[in-house]
C-alpha cells in the first residue's frame, strides 16, 4: 500500500545525536561535593559520553551486559545514562539507600558485569562488595586516589576518541533496568526498552504533560538511581533543555542556591524535600530568590493539600502532582487543571491538584472492584489501579513468580487503591498489602514483621503507617512479647538495623496484649490503626 512510513527505530541514538548538533553549547552545571560548581555543555558530554562507550567496549561489556551505576545527580552519571545503552548494554542504576542485603541480591539477580561508583557512595559498596563480583569497579572520583583494585573514571576514558560507532539497536532491546524497593519480598526488576524510554520523553515533555522546553532549566533533585530520575534527563537532553545536577547535596539551602543562581524553571523531587524547601522559604521571607520557577513537580507519595496551598499562596510557586511506579517507566498521570476547572474556589481547585490527576497519553488506566469489574467514575468507588501503555511493563525480570501482578488482557496491577471523579482526575485512597511510604520510599510491613517475630522476646508483631508531619507516613510496630519475656525499644531496633536501611526502621514501638485478627486469623490492621489514631510521632 502506498504511503507506509519509513523503517526508523525509535532509540536514544536520534536523541544523543540530536542534542550534540542542536545545542553543544547549552550547560551542564554539577555540584561537586566539596560545594564548587562544575560548568560543562551537552558539547562536553557528547564527546565524553562516546569516550566511555569506548572504554567499555575495551573493557570487555558486550550487547545485552547490565552496567550499574551507584551515584548522585551528576554530568558523569548522565555520561553513563546514554554510553551504557548506545554501546548495547544495559544501564542498571542502584539505590544506595537500600540495605547491604537487597543491594548485594539486587547485583546478584541483575548479574552486572561493570559498577560505576561515586568515591562519596564508595563506603555504601563496601558494606556489601564482598557478596558480589563486577568485573570492573569503576570510580568517578574528585582529585585524589581511588581505593584498590579499582578503576578512575577520567584516566580510563582520557585516552579513548571522542567518537563511538553505534551498533545496530532494535527500539524493543533493552536499555536500562530498574529495582523496585521491595515492598513485597526481594526486589523486582524492571526493564525498559529504548522504544518506551524514547516514547516516554515525548509525552513527558507535552505541555499537558511535565512541559520541558529548549528554553527551560531543569533541576532534577529525584535521584537518577530513582526510576531513572523519573526519565527527566532523557527528556531534558531530548529537548536540549539545560541541567543543573545537585550532586549529594540535597538540603533546603543547597538547592534554593542553585534555583537562585542557575535560574531554575524546573524541578521535581518527593513531597519530603519540598515540605523542608516550605520551611526554609517561610523562615528565610526573601533570603531565596525562587521567581524563575515555573514548575515544581512532587510524586513518589501523596503530598499534603496544605503543602500545595502553602507554596502558591504564600510565595507564588506552582506545585504539580504527578503519579508513576518503577514499572510505569514512570509517568503515568500528571494533576494540570482543566481550563473550566481552574475559576472554581480555592477548596476545589487545590482539591482537585492535590489529586495524582490525569493519565498521560498513551497510558490506560482503571479501577477495578472486588468482583473484577471497572468501577464507576464518580470520585466515590474504589478499585485497584490498573493501568497500560507502551512504557508499562509486561513482566518483571527474570521473575515469573509475581506474573500475577500482570494480566492476560495487557494491565499492570499496580496495587494502589484509587477512585476516579467524573472529570478523569485519579486520587489514591489506600495501598494493598498495607504497604508504607515514608518520604517517596516504600517500606514493607511484612519484612519488618517478620523479623521483628524471629526476636526471641517477641510473640507476634504486625506494622502499620502513622501519618508523620515530615514524611508523610513512618511504621509503627505493634508488639506482643512472649510470656515472662522483656524488650525495650532500644533492644528491638538494634536487632532491626543490620536487616534494613536506616529509613525502613520503625519509629515507635507499641507493646500490647494482643493485636486484633480479622475472621481469618489475619492481623487486622484496620482496627490496629484505629487503635492509634491519636498517637503522635514526633
Amino acid at each position: 500500500m502506498d504511503g507506509l512510513m519509513m523503517d526508523y527505530p525509535l532509540t536514544i541514538a536520534h536523541l544523543f545525536d540530536r542534542v550534540g548538533r542542536f545545542f553543544p553549547r547549552t550547560e551542564l552545571v554539577t555540584r561537586r561535593p566539596d560545594k564548587s560548581i562544575h560548568r560543562s555543555s551537552y558539547g562536553d558530554f557528547h564527546a565524553r559520553a562516546q569516550k566511555l562507550a569506548n572504554a567499555l567496549q575495551r573493557l570487555g561489556v558486550k550487547p545485552g551486559d547490565r552496567v550499574a551505576t551507584l551515584g548522585w545527580n551528576t554530568q558523569r552519571h548522565l555520561e553513563a545514562y546514554f554510553a551504557v545503552p548506545l554501546s548495547g548494554a544495559v544501564l542498571h542504576t542502584l539505590n544506595p539507600r537500600l540495605s547491604a542485603t537487597d543491594l548485594a541480591y539486587i547485583m546478584n539477580h541483575a548479574g552486572d558485569q561493570v559498577l560505576l561508583v561515586d568515591d562519596v557512595l564508595y563506603p555504601v559498596f563496601e558494606r556489601f562488595a564482598h557478596e558480589v563480583k563486577p568485573k570492573h569497579v569503576i570510580v568517578w572520583g574528585h582529585g585524589g586516589p581511588v581505593p584498590p583494585n579499582t578503576i578512575d573514571y577520567e584516566q580510563l576514558i582520557e585516552p579513548e576518541i571522542p567518537s563511538f560507532a553505534v551498533p545496530r539497536i532494535e527500539e524493543n532491546q533493552a536499555l536500562g533496568l530498574c529495582y523496585t524497593s521491595g515492598t513485597t519480598g526481594r526486589p523486582k526488576g524492571v526493564v525498559y526498552s529504548h522504544r518506551a524510554v524514547v516514547l516516554h520523553s515525548m509525552v513527558s515533555a507535552m505541555p499537558d504533560s511535565l512541559g520541558l522546553g529548549q528554553a527551560d532549566v531543569m533541576m532534577p533533585v529525584v535521584p537518577m538511581f530513582h526510576v531513572n530520575a523519573w526519565g527527566l534527563p532523557f527528556t531534558a537532553v531530548m529537548t536540549g533543555t539545560k541541567q543543573v545536577f545537585p550532586g549529594p547535596h540535597l538540603d533546603p539551602a543547597s538547592l534554593l542556591g542553585l534555583i537562585a543562581s542557575e535560574k531554575v524553571t524546573f524541578t521535581a523531587g518527593v513531597p519530603t524535600l519540598w515540605l523542608g524547601i516550605l520551611d526554609a522559604l517561610d523562615k528565610n521571607p526573601g533570603a531565596f530568590d525562587t521567581s524563575s520557577l515555573k514548575a515544581m513537580v512532587v510524586g513518589g507519595a501523596a503530598a499534603p493539600q496544605s503543602m500545595i496551598e502553602a507554596f502558591e499562596k504564600r510565595h507564588k510557586l506552582n506545585v504539580l502532582h504527578a503519579w508513576g511506579m518503577t514499572e510505569t517507566t514512570p509517568l503515568g498521570t500528571v494533576s494540570r487543571l482543566k481550563p473550566h476547572l481552574d475559576g472554581r474556589p480555592d477548596a476545589e481547585r487545590f482539591k482537585t491538584r492535590a489529586s495524582q490527576g490525569l493519565a498521560v497519553p498513551f497510558v490506560d488506566v482503571r479501577a477495578v472492584g472486588e468482583s473484577g469489574a471497572p468501577v464507576a467514575w464518580d470520585g466515590k468507588s474504589m478499585g485497584e489501579l490498573q493501568v497500560r501503555g507502551p512504557w508499562v511493563a509486561r513482566s518483571y525480570f527474570q521473575n515469573p513468580v509475581e506474573a500475577d501482578k500482570f494480566t492476560m488482557d495487557g494491565w499492570f496491577r499496580t496495587g494502589d487503591i484509587v477512585t476516579f471523579d467524573a472529570e478523569g482526575y485519579m486520587r489514591i485512597t489506600d495501598r494493598s498489602k498495607d504497604v508504607i511510604k515514608s518520604g517517596g520510599e516504600w517500606i514493607s510491613s511484612v519484612e519488618l514483621e517478620n523479623a521483628l517475630m524471629g526476636h526471641p522476646a517477641v510473640k507476634e508483631a504486625a506494622v502499620v503507617g502513622l501519618p508523620h508531619p515530615k514524611w508523610t507516613e513512618r511504621p509503627v510496630a505493634c508488639v506482643v512479647l512472649r510470656e515472662g519475656a522483656t524488650a525495650t525499644p532500644a533492644e528491638l531496633r538494634e536487632f532491626l538495623e543490620p536487616m534494613f536501611a536506616k529509613y525502613c526502621l520503625p519509629d515507635a514501638f507499641v507493646f500490647m496484649a494482643a493485636i486484633p485478627r480479622s475472621a481469618a486469623g489475619k492481623f487486622l490492621k484496620s482496627a490496629l490503626r484505629e487503635q492509634l489514631k491519636d498517637y503522635k510521632l514526633e
